[in-house]
């Protein structure tokens, strides 16, 4: 799966969970630390939790792939979950405007989130 792809994978499953604010930032020339960011916020830190979790599932479970790391789940205020070639944030609204991660990154390209991406599986338990 290219980098683009997987990050517009990401911002459907992140969608699936009804967070909002998601971009995606093309950091190619400006870092050499990944390819993608997706940047999302949750109002409750519920919400981010599920967003970030429905990511690593959705990915585990539909590309079998797995992420390098994830860091902040049990908190649920920011998520940071790195697959290397994307790295996926997922905030409490509060946290990301007092970190603005967005405006650290202000002159990467943003990337158009495609409202045609296939959701998240559902679990039917």
């Amino acid at each position: 799966m290219q980098s683009q792809d997987r990050a517009q994978k990401c911002a459907a499953f992140i969608l699936d969970k009804k967070a909002f604010n998601v971009r995606i930032l093309d950091v190619r020339k400006i870092s050499s630390l990944t390819d993608f960011l997706v940047l999302a916020s949750g109002s409750s830190d519920r919400q981010v939790k599920a967003a970030a979790e429905s990511v690593h599932l959705g990915l585990k479970k539909e590309h079998a792939t797995m992420p390098i790391g994830i860091e902040g789940l049990n908190e649920g205020r920011w998520v940071l979950i790195d697959y290397g070639d994307v790295m996926v944030h997922v905030f409490h609204e509060p946290v990301r405007h007092f970190y603005d991660l967005d405006g650290l990154w202000c002159d990467a390209e943003e990337v158009k989130v495609l409202d045609d991406e296939p959701r998240a599986v559902q679990n039917v338990s």
